[in-house]
């Protein structure tokens, strides 16, 4: 993370909130650029972009005069505001000419391809950039990320583009960008997902928090249902996410359906259950708190988790 420049990037352990949502605008006109961008481009504002392709930037390369001009009047206008420029390359927008140097969009060539974009905007005066090199591939995601950030100190937007549905794109993305993260790698993200967009956020905050890098709310550790479980672990897993859903606290809740392995780990939980046979133990930092029947188990829990916490569970506590 010391490479970086840290008026525009912190990574890693050192980062500060990871932004979930920055906001990208598409003009094809000056008109058009000067309207956004006074709508919504104030100065300092880090998450406002405009984005460009690689392919955009092989246009200007082709029909050079017109098009370089036209690109430095962008990064003119960007810069008289303070506003970042995203480039953002896939496998589907590397420049003709990399793509046959590299013999496709390799990792290599994703890289090639965002270091030329970023060169020339520099060129055209402007140096606020951030730099996306998704590939729909976990393995060639981490690899052009590692060596986009070996290359550059400028931030990075990290992501698996095509994700798929949710459940894939939740273990997709968590295996490319948890890797990243750990290794200090990305300052912005997003979750692709084929579906409610709205999906894309839950899924990208439950990998923050579990990688330790933000709390969002309580952490539910649960036990999976086997032969030993003597509660409806499952039931109460939900009632009890359900209850804690607008929580922001950062508490660890476990909910454990048998003895064996219940009670350890119970007790290392700020609250938690053991479950028996249609009983259950309630846990509070670390030491037992009482014995309730199953059908009580729930609001014995919540009661334990209100008293954590202060007061009764409920929105922005």
């Amino acid at each position: 993370p010391g490479r970086r420049d840290q008026r525009h990037r912190q990574t890693g352990r050192d980062r500060g909130p990871v932004s979930l949502a920055p906001r990208v605008v598409v003009a094809h006109r000056r008109s058009e650029l000067d309207e956004l961008l006074d709508r919504h481009g104030t100065r300092g504002q880090a998450e406002f972009f405009l984005r460009t392709r690689g392919r955009d930037l092989d246009d200007v390369q082709r029909r050079h005069d017109a098009l370089a001009e036209a690109l430095a009047e962008v990064a003119r206008a960007a810069s008289a505001r303070g506003i970042p420029i995203r480039v953002g390359v896939n496998a589907g927008s590397v420049e003709k000419g990399i793509l046959r140097k590299h013999g496709g969009p390799t990792p290599a060539a994703l890289a090639e391809s965002a270091l030329a974009g970023v060169r020339m905007l520099e060129d055209a005066g402007h140096g606020i950039v951030k730099i996306s090199v998704k590939a729909s591939s976990v393995r060639d995601t981490i690899e052009a990320y590692e060596l986009i950030s070996r290359a550059t100190r400028h931030p990075l937007h990290i992501g698996v583009t095509e994700a798929g549905p949710p459940l894939i794109s939740a273990v997709r993305s968590s295996a490319a960008l948890g890797r990243l993260l750990l290794g200090g790698i990305g300052d912005t993200l997003r979750v692709s997902v084929t579906g409610d967009p709205v999906a894309e956020v839950l899924i990208a905050r439950e990998l923050l928090q579990s990688l330790g890098l933000r709390s969002f709310g309580p952490t539910i550790v649960s036990c999976p249902t086997c032969g030993r479980t003597g509660i409806d672990v499952v039931r109460t897993v939900e009632e009890v996410q359900g209850a804690l859903a607008d929580v922001r606290a950062p508490l660890t809740v476990a909910i454990m359906g048998c003895v064996v392995n219940g009670p350890g780990e119970a007790r290392e939980a700020d609250v938690g259950i053991a479950g028996g046979k249609g009983e259950g133990i309630i846990f509070r930092k670390g030491k037992i708190v009482r014995k309730v029947r199953e059908r009580d188990l729930v609001r014995a829990l919540l009661d334990e988790i209100a008293g954590v916490l202060g007061e009764s569970p409920g929105p922005d506590k």
